[in-house]
């Protein structure tokens, strides 16, 4: 049996796990992670933590002491989420030191009602780093048009950044342009620029989603042929700016001066549609220089039936193009569904986030120390 993952990895493709808890760092499932299945960074997102602080009592030792201090809701789920965050960033240590800085990596999204706020999200950005205190962290923060001079902003005071939630590729090209305005600040400043990291967080599965929704409403055989080969096709021409913008004299500057590229990084992998492949997002997406990060079921699937191929991402620019002029030609708007796609992934992190600070307020009330 060939070890999928080990190729993947081989063939550049650095796999971070899409999921964190307190149970998973406790029980040494993420270490185990690490050393069977090559996993060499964590993402989180407001979601996952409102899944795991709202399953199990993992949380409840420091709820309880959280409760007896009567500290506000937002700061027990920082002072929560940021402790997670520190605990799995330690264990990746010995990752972040042999890759120098490339891997071992923890990401921990700014609050995400401050999506449309850019000084509130550099703000954020700049207390969740103090918070973890950990050279591996990745500050999250979303490519909303607020968010892109907070990337320029943040990687310009050295920090480094995952700009999550990118659908389009009008908007990939400038949070790349963003990465590198914040280098070119950070240069001026003074700053050791070898340090600062980055990724770019390239959403993939829900372009399918919402593309494959319209597709079937119009059920034509000649619709449903495209079907399932928007998301890839959007991923790979967003390889394809990568490589433009990365070979540029402007690029080129700054890295002599010592400066990493922001890797694409492949978001939402895990596949929706039971028609597809369950490791489709991962093998028709393996390119030199990216991150895949996955669901623990897709990071099996993968590691039980993944046909890793090589480079299947290179060369491929061409069909790419066909496939969504195909799908424009159809009369479904591009633009229209990132646009979307946007709001919507910005909606659905507030409702988690939302939904984050009910349970924990449940959880303190539960906790809370008798008067007496």
């Amino acid at each position: 049996m060939t070890d999928a993952l080990k190729r993947l990895s081989e063939e550049g493709v650095a796999i971070w796990l899409d999921d964190l808890s307190r149970k998973r760092i406790t029980s040494g499932n993420l270490a185990e992670l690490m050393d069977q299945q090559h996993v060499v960074g964590v993402t989180t997102n407001p979601t996952i933590f409102q899944k795991a602080i709202s399953e199990g009592d993992g949380y409840d030792t420091q709820l309880t002491d959280l409760a007896a201090r009567k500290v506000t809701v937002e700061e027990a789920i920082r002072m929560i989420t940021t402790a997670d965050v520190r605990d799995a960033a330690d264990i990746l240590r010995p990752v972040f030191d042999s890759t120098d800085g490339r891997d071992g990596r923890v990401s921990i999204e700014v609050d995400p009602r401050l999506a449309h706020d850019t000084r509130a999200t550099v703000a954020e950005a700049k207390q969740l780093a103090w918070l973890v205190d950990r050279p591996n962290t990745l500050i999250k923060i979303p490519a909303t048009e607020a968010g892109i001079p907070a990337i320029a902003e943040t990687i310009g005071l050295g920090i480094s950044v995952n700009v999550t939630l990118i659908f389009s590729l009008e908007r990939y090209r400038k949070v790349m342009d963003a990465f590198l305005t914040g280098l070119e600040k950070a240069k001026e400043r003074g700053l050791d620029l070898s340090k600062i990291h980055s990724v770019a967080s390239f959403f993939v599965s829900r372009v399918d989603t919402e593309i494959d929704k319209r597709i079937d409403a119009l059920g034509t055989d000649e619709a449903k042929a495209l079907r399932g080969k928007a998301a890839v096709a959007n991923a790979r021409l967003a390889y394809q700016a990568y490589e433009e913008v990365f070979s540029s004299d402007r690029w080129n500057a700054l890295e002599r001066a010592g400066a990493n590229k922001q890797r694409p990084l492949w978001a939402s992998t895990g596949v929706k549609d039971k028609a597809y492949q369950d490791t489709m997002y991962v093998t028709e997406l393996v390119a030199p220089n990216t991150v895949n990060t996955m669901p623990e079921a897709t990071l099996f699937a993968t590691e039980d039936h993944g046909e890793i191929t090589g480079d299947t991402v290179s060369g491929t620019y061409e069909q790419a193009r066909a496939d969504l002029d195909a799908v424009e030609a159809l009369g479904i708007s591009y633009d229209e569904v990132v646009q979307l796609l946007e709001e919507e992934g910005v909606e659905k992190f507030e409702a988690s986030w939302n939904d984050l600070l009910k349970s924990t307020e449940a959880e303190l009330s539960r906790l809370a120390p008798s008067e007496g």
